[in-house]
C-alpha cells in the first residue's frame, strides 16, 4: 500500500439504557422474592462472584452484604469459576482481587475453593457436581451477568445456570461441561442447572444486565424454580444492546488489547467473527480477512486464552503469557487452538505491514480495516477510508476527527482510542 492512509475517527450511537439507582434497587428485587424471609438468624449465606469483571460488582456485592447482615444473616462470597484462576482458591482469590473484590473492600470473607464434590446425576446420567465449599453455607443466594456467550449460542448462555453449573461446578464440573461440543452446552445448562437448582440450598438468583458501555441497565430478582426462564429471557433483551462493529466486511481488525476483564476468550467472538472451534462452522459475519492483536490487559494475569483468534501479535503479548493458565483454561474449554500463538512482531509497525502484505498490498483508498481498543469498548474506533464512504450517510455514526495513519519512534500504531476521553 503506497502512501499514509487516512482514517476516520467515529463514534457509534448505541443504545444505553442505563439504571442509576442501583442500591434501592437490589434491595426492592432481594424483598420481591423475600430473600429476608429466607434468611434465619445466624444462617451462613453464599454470595456468588464470578471471574468476570462486571460493572458495580462492589457495589452490587456491598450492597447485598449489607442486605443479609439487615436479615441478621452472616454473609460470605462464594467464588464461582469453574477452573479459572488456575482452578485453585489461591487463584480465584488473585483473580477477585485484580476486580478489587476481596474481604478487605467487600467487608465480608471470601470462601474459595477448588475441589467439587458429586452431588446427584441427571437423567440422561450425567454426574452434577458443586464445589466444597457450597456446602460451607447454610444458603446461597447465585449472582451473576446475563450475556451472550462467545462459545456457544442457545436460550441459555452465560447467566445464572451458568455460574451454578460451572461456575460452582468448579474445575471438575467446567471441565465436564466443556468436554461436549459447542452445539451441546445450551442444553447441558438446562439438564445440569436444574439439578443443582433442586439439590443446592438456593435463596434465589440475582441477574444482572449490561449494556453496550459496560454499565448497568437491568438488575433483577428471581426465585429458585424460576431461574432457567429468567435467564432466557433476559438473555434476549442483553442481546438487543451488544455492542458491534459498523460494517459486516473488513480486510484487518485492529484490537489494541485482550483480556479477561473484556471477554472470557480474550476478544469477543461475535465481534471479530471468529469462534475457531474443530468441527464447528466460523460466523457467516463479521466477516474479517485478518485481525491483529497488541497487546493483553494486566487484568488477565497472563492468561492469554483467545490469542490464537488472531492472525498476527506482538512479542509484547508473548513475553506476558502465563502457559500454565492459558493452557489449563484452553484445555479444560477444549478448544485449544484458541491458546495457539499466532505470528508475532517485534513492533506494530511490522505487524501491520506484515498484514497488508498478506493481503495483497492492497491500496490505500481500498483498505478496508479498523482500531478498536478492545471488543468490549467500540463505541470509538478508528476506520479507514474505504470503510467511511460506507458509513458517510448514517444517521448513527459521528465523525469525531481524521489523520493519517503513523507510527511512533517505537514502531506502536498512533491511532488509540482514550478509554478516559
Amino acid at each position: 500500500m503506497s502512501g499514509r492512509a487516512t482514517f476516520y475517527r467515529i463514534k457509534q450511537d448505541f443504545a444505553r439504557p442505563r439504571l442509576d439507582a442501583i442500591e434501592a434497587t437490589i434491595i426492592a428485587e432481594l424483598d420481591e422474592i423475600n430473600i429476608a424471609g429466607k434468611i434465619k438468624p445466624g444462617d451462613k449465606v453464599g454470595i456468588t462472584v464470578g471471574s468476570r469483571g462486571i460493572g458495580n460488582m462492589l457495589l452490587i456485592i456491598k450492597t447485598i452484604v449489607e442486605y443479609i447482615r439487615k436479615a441478621e444473616g452472616k454473609p460470605y462470597l462464594l467464588a464461582g469459576m469453574g477452573s479459572h484462576g488456575g482452578g485453585t482458591a489461591e487463584g480465584q482469590l488473585e483473580l477477585l482481587k485484580s476486580y478489587n473484590i476481596t474481604e478487605e473492600t467487600t467487608g465480608t470473607p471470601i470462601l474459595a475453593c477448588g475441589e467439587s464434590r458429586r452431588i446427584g446425576t441427571t437423567e440422561t446420567g450425567l454426574a452434577v457436581y458443586a464445589l466444597e465449599s457450597s456446602w460451607q453455607v447454610d444458603s446461597i443466594l447465585v449472582v451473576n451477568r446475563i450475556k451472550t456467550h462467545t462459545s456457544f449460542k442457545g436460550d441459555l448462555e452465560s447467566g445464572l445456570v451458568k455460574e451454578l453449573v460451572v461456575g460452582l461446578g468448579g474445575p471438575k464440573g467446567a471441565k465436564q461441561f466443556h468436554s461436549f461440543g459447542s452445539s451441546e452446552l445450551a442444553r447441558l445448562l438446562r439438564e445440569i442447572g436444574t439439578v443443582l437448582i433442586e439439590e443446592l440450598p438456593l435463596l434465589g438468583g440475582l441477574a444482572i444486565v449490561e449494556n453496550g458501555f459496560e454499565e448497568t441497565a437491568v438488575i433483577s430478582g428471581a426465585e429458585p424454580k424460576d431461574i432457567i426462564s429468567h435467564d432466557s429471557k433476559l438473555l434476549a433483551y442483553s442481546k438487543t444492546l451488544m455492542p458491534q462493529l459498523p460494517v459486516d466486511k473488513l480486510d484487518l481488525l485492529i484490537v489494541g488489547e485482550m483480556g479477561k476483564n473484556y471477554s472470557g476468550t480474550g476478544v469477543d467472538t461475535n465481534i471479530i467473527g471468529r469462534i475457531r472451534i474443530e468441527g464447528d462452522p466460523e460466523p457467516t459475519k463479521p466477516a474479517i480477512k485478518r485481525v491483529g492483536i497488541l497487546d493483553i490487559s494486566e487484568a488477565s494475569h497472563g492468561n492469554a486464552h483467545g490469542m490464537g483468534l488472531a492472525d498476527f501479535t506482538t512479542t509484547r503479548l508473548v513475553d506476558k503469557v502465563d502457559r500454565n493458565k492459558t493452557y489449563l483454561n484452553s484445555i479444560t474449554s477444549t478448544f485449544v487452538i484458541r491458546s495457539a500463538i499466532p505470528m508475532y512482531f517485534d513492533t506494530e509497525k511490522e505487524l501491520w505491514e506484515g498484514a497488508l502484505l498478506s493481503l495483497g498490498s492492497p491500496g490505500q483508498d481500498e483498505l478496508r480495516a479498523a482500531i478498536i481498543p478492545n471488543t468490549l469498548f467500540i463505541t470509538e474506533l478508528w476506520v479507514s477510508e474505504a470503510v467511511m464512504r460506507e458509513l458517510k450517510d448514517k444517521s448513527d455514526i459521528q465523525v469525531l476527527e481524521q489523520k493519517e495513519m503513523y507510527f511512533d519512534e517505537a514502531g506502536n500504531i498512533g491511532l488509540r482510542i482514550d478509554l478516559a476521553h
